[in-house]
């Protein structure tokens, strides 16, 4: 499945994936398409098998806020953010941060829930708690660590970390004197901002975190749960070419294959945003390269004889992913300057019939220009075709030269008139918009 890696739709951002049995489940919070705030007051939960991470099936709500079913009944529409879940026994367990409100722990006998609540977050009475890091029974982003021991650690915090060990018969319960602050620390190199999430591989400790640019996932690793983490580098960044925003996501391997998850966001606003998810490599060190933000999800490459839907983008630098309704998504408020890439296509090898044709289905807002096609690079990579547009346009249509290999594919938006500096509204028109494309031979 390309990125986004659930269906068009759903915004499940904060993404936590779990691997039970042979299925890969995505805990998050849950936006709502075009919203003015982060998060609802329901939380969702979607799953695949394991061998077959093109297909993902929705689970329904896992755990509310609101409404009969509430779990929460000491805050009003509280809004849920930023779950975690673990397996604990025989039961698993979903950790849940509460906006404004006591954290709690709820269970199920099934990694997909639905979740009862069992308590919100104790702490003992004679925990003092730094200001700023950590108020009682608040827990901000929790992310959990059942260990290979029986121990379970719980990490968060919000410009300040901090980390605990809770009572694995009562989950509910940090045991008294194992509150530490500042885990990973706010200072240089390591920036902690929000978003922890443990893992352990093999010996070592993994944290991934969001430091203070938001839009990048970092990561720290220790020789034990407690630390001393060592500060290793970012990961992804979501901002990178594309409208950025907050990041959280967490580090899953799946079928022998790494993968690290995360959101990025859509309808020209921080607050709708999607999960995907990019292969990453861990080398014998433990240490992660950085990976560029592409199309391609949980596959090797893109098919470009099949089409391309337009929010597939990876590079969008102007305009924006666009959800009309939950049938219909496009790229939206595209300038003059504006760049719309993906990455990446495997054409292949050429043989027989190696004369193709691009067809771009386009939308016509009034106004007339030119599409440019690259290859590889925006500014300075081969261009295989021009495509000008009219203030009708629907179908696009360019013959262009055999293409071989793998390679990104970019449209450079370009206006028919040049407007004077002074003139801004003129020079900012939206002049087309997006819906897919296609490569036939």
């Amino acid at each position: 499945m390309p990125n986004p890696i659930l269906p068009l739709w759903e915004h499940i951002p904060d993404g936590e994936p779990r691997v039970f049995g042979d299925r890969v489940y995505l805990y998050g919070s849950h936006d709502r398409p075009a919203s003015d705030s982060f998060c609802d007051t329901r939380l969702k939960v979607w799953s695949a098998d394991i061998h077959d991470l093109s297909h993902w099936r929705c689970h329904g709500d896992s755990f509310l806020s609101r409404g009969e079913k509430s779990g929460v009944t000491w805050l009003e529409n509280g809004v849920l953010y930023a779950p975690d879940a673990v397996k604990i026994g025989e039961k698993y367990y979903l950790f849940v941060y509460v906006f404004y409100g006591k954290g709690c722990v709820a269970v199920s006998d099934r990694p997909e829930g639905p979740f009862s609540l069992l308590h919100t977050y104790t702490w003992g009475e004679d925990e003092r708690f730094p200001e700023g890091v950590c108020e009682n029974g608040v827990l901000v982003d929790p992310g959990v660590l059942a260990d290979d021991d029986g121990k379970v650690y719980i990490y968060g915090g919000f410009e300040r970390s901090w980390m605990a060990q809770v009572n694995p018969e009562k989950p509910w319960q940090v045991i008294p004197g194992t509150y530490r602050a500042d885990v990973i620390p706010a200072a240089e190199p390591f920036c902690f901002f929000e978003a922890a999430s443990p893992r352990k591989i093999g010996n070592t400790y993994y944290l991934v975190f969001s430091p203070r640019r938001g839009s990048r996932l970092a990561y720290a690793t220790a020789p034990s749960p407690e630390g001393p983490f060592t500060y290793r580098g970012f990961i992804i960044d979501n901002g990178a070419d594309y409208p950025g925003g907050n990041n959280h996501g967490g580090l899953a391997k799946i079928e022998g294959q790494w993968y690290i998850f995360y959101h990025r966001t859509s309808n020209g606003s921080v607050f709708s945003r999607q999960a995907c998810a990019e292969k990453i490599t861990i080398r014998a060190d433990g240490t992660i390269p950085a990976v560029e933000m592409t199309s391609l999800g949980f596959q090797d490459s893109l098919n470009p004889f099949e089409p391309t839907p337009a929010h597939w983008a990876c590079v969008l630098r102007g305009g924006m992913i666009k959800h009309i309704n939950p049938l219909h998504t496009l790229i939206a408020d595209l300038k003059r300057g504006s760049v719309v890439g993906y990455k990446y296509f495997d054409f292949g090898n050429g043989g027989s019939g190696t004369s193709l044709t691009l067809y771009l289905k386009a939308r016509g807002v009034g106004e007339s220009g030119c599409i440019r096609v690259l290859l590889d690079d925006p500014e300075e990579g081969e261009q295989i075709a021009a495509l000008p547009f009219f203030c009708d346009s629907a179908l696009l249509k360019a013959e262009i030269p055999p293409i071989t290999g793998r390679h990104a594919l970019y449209f450079r938006l370009e206006d028919d008139r040049t407007p004077p500096d002074w003139a801004q509204p003129e020079r900012d028109r939206e002049l087309i918009q997006l819906e897919e494309f296609v490569f036939t031979r």
